[in-house]
């Protein structure tokens, strides 16, 4: 976690779902390895993809000096959520979850995707700073990604522009795709410039070049120290995706607070 006011840092991670038959890299033989991640590192916002209910409440036990958004539809007990961590210093003024469909506001998906893909979106508020952190995880059909970018950025839209933003996920594709020319239409860059390291590597510790975790980002916010964190504790891994972080600073015109739906 930054000290700095004029700072802060983010991190995404694809926990991977627990209730996958993964054998040696099953939840309950990886999660003491996550654990000792999470403890030693500390950042203001986390992006979680593929937080099953029992990881859920892992996270919040483990997580100290922090609160969470997106813990959904808890009587269902195979169901993924995309959970916001954010450090306690922060104040969350308001949040939403939405589907990635036609019905954005009920259990739905989207035609042509495999899982109910959600976004959820909170902003924030530190010694009057404001940003918003939104975090997501799209389907694995390059149609289907294009429409989810769209639908994204129009739940983004209700939103002041001169807002900062920050987007975590899994976006199961690369720079080259229309997934990511959409967002930087609409103003969004990612924190790797050029190049990406590949972020899957499927348990094995070397990724297979593919770069699909992403941390977006758009405002008067800069990138520092862009980084793929490949933590292991012998031959387990903490997902068969890598975690990705970065820190942002706020230029210095970002003083006044932007008026929030």
């Amino acid at each position: 976690m930054k000290t700095d006011p004029a700072s802060f840092s983010v991190m995404t991670m694809n926990l991977r779902f627990g209730l996958a038959r993964d054998g040696e890299n099953r939840w309950d033989s990886r999660k003491a390895v996550v654990g000792e991640f999470l403890k030693q590192l500390r950042m203001d916002f986390i992006g979680f993809q593929e937080v099953n209910h029992f990881q859920a409440d892992f996270l919040e036990k483990t997580l100290k000096g922090y609160s969470h958004i997106g813990w959904y539809n808890r009587n269902l007990p195979w169901w993924q959520s995309n959970m916001i961590f954010f450090h306690t210093d922060w104040t969350c003024l308001g949040h939403r979850h939405h589907f990635i469909s036609r019905f954005p506001d009920i259990p739905s998906k989207m035609a042509g995707s495999r899982w109910p893909r959600q976004c959820v979106v909170g902003w924030f508020e530190k010694q009057g700073r404001t940003v918003l952190a939104a975090n997501t995880h799209f389907d694995f059909t390059p149609a289907v990604q294009a429409r989810s970018a769209g639908l994204v950025m129009t739940f983004l839209k209700q939103f002041p522009s001169e807002l900062p933003m920050v987007i975590t996920g899994d976006f199961n594709s690369g720079h080259d795709s229309s997934v990511f020319h959409t967002f930087q239409a609409h103003g969004f860059k990612e924190v790797f410039a050029e190049d990406p390291p590949g972020t899957f590597h499927g348990f094995t510790g070397k990724s297979d070049g593919r770069h699909i975790d992403w941390i977006l980002y758009r405002g008067n916010i800069r990138p520092d120290s862009p980084r793929v964190l490949t933590f292991h504790k012998g031959t387990q891994y903490l997902s068969d995706h890598f975690p990705v972080t970065a820190d942002f600073t706020w230029e210095p015109d970002m003083l006044s607070k932007p008026k929030l739906p």
